[in-house]
C-alpha cells in the first residue's frame, strides 16, 4: 500500500518511513503541506500520515484539501502540539477529517497498529498479489 508521510521533522519522516516500509508499504515523504499536496496528487496514496504544525502549509489545511479532493483517502494526523497542545490540535484535526490521530512521541508499534486498522490487509494483500 502506498503511504504519504508529511512532516517537517526529518527524523520523524525517516522513522515513519522505516517502520512502514518494514511492513511492506511503499512510502513517499514530504517536508510540508504544499510539497505533500503535490505528492498526494501525483502518487495517489491510500493512507496519509501528516503532522499538524508545519511551515508553508500546515496540516489542518492539508487535511481539508485532501478530504475535498479524495474523500476516500485515510488520514492519520500526528502532532507534538506546539503552543496549542496535543489534545486540542488533534481534536481539531479529527473534527476536520482525520480518520485517526496520534500524539508525538509515539511508538512504532502504535503507528503500525493504526495504519493496519485503517486498511486491514492492505500491505499483505499487495505483497501476495
Amino acid at each position: 500500500m502506498k503511504v504519504l508521510v508529511i512532516d517537517d521533522d526529518d527524523q520523524i519522516c525517516r522513522m515513519v518511513a522505516k517502520v512502514l516500509c518494514a511492513d511492506g508499504h511503499e512510502v513517499v515523504g514530504a517536508a510540508d503541506g504544499l510539497e505533500g499536496m503535490t505528492l498526494f496528487r501525483r502518487e495517489n496514496p491510500r493512507v496519509v500520515v501528516t503532522d499538524i504544525i508545519m511551515p508553508e502549509q500546515e496540516g489542518i489545511e492539508t487535511i481539508r484539501i485532501m478530504r475535498r479532493e479524495r474523500p476516500e483517502v485515510k488520514i492519520i494526523a500526528i502532532s507534538g502540539g506546539g503552543a496549542l497542545g496535543d489534545i486540542e490540535v488533534l481534536r481539531i484535526a479529527r473534527m476536520l477529517g482525520a480518520d485517526d490521530v496520534i500524539a508525538k512521541p509515539f511508538r512504532a508499534q502504535e503507528l503500525r497498529r493504526r495504519v493496519r486498522a485503517l486498511d486491514p490487509g492492505g500491505a499483505a494483500s499487495e505483497i501476495s498479489a
